[in-house]
């Protein structure tokens, strides 16, 4: 099966933080940002295998600031590294103040993917390689956060 460039993937979404979309504090309940980190890495998973995926896991979330009410978010995904049948996406969200300009880093997270075939079983997904520094060294670590993930599962079994 061919292998496809990093970039091939890569998804961008813009959202805007509304009032419902937030707690008391004004800034944006986790649990919506999940469900947006869900949302791009089904997307970029999918524009990679031209398959139906399923989330296997959401590897790790890293909360790092928090978003307010009109902030915009832009969520970018990339699949970073990718195994028989599934893949690994790796999520970043900014938070953009439209006002001030002031953008930071709000999320990061790595999900599993797997690729689905016509009767829901698991099916074969093209390899990826990296083309710039940045997704080189998202490609090598790649390995360990497997091994990780293998092990995370053997120790619940």
């Amino acid at each position: 099966m061919e292998q496809r460039p990093m970039s091939h993937s890569r998804t961008i979404i813009t959202k805007l933080v509304l009032p419902p979309d937030a707690n008391h504090l004004d800034t944006i309940f986790g649990g919506k940002v999940l469900a947006y980190i869900d949302e791009i890495a089904a997307i970029t998973a999918m524009k990679h295998s031209n398959k139906a995926v399923v989330t296997a896991s959401i590897d790790s979330v890293d909360f790092l600031s928090s978003a307010t009410v009109g902030d915009v978010l832009e969520l970018e995904a990339v699949v970073s590294s990718t195994g028989r049948t599934s893949m690994e996406v790796f999520v970043t969200v900014h938070s953009m103040d439209l006002l001030s300009g002031a953008k930071k880093l709000t999320t990061e997270s790595f999900l599993t993917m797997v690729a689905m075939d016509a009767e829901n079983k698991p099916t074969p997904v093209p390899g990826v390689y990296p083309e710039t520094d940045a997704e080189k060294r998202l490609f090598d670590t790649g390995p360990a956060r497997r091994d990780h993930r293998k092990l995370r599962r053997e120790i619940k079994h």
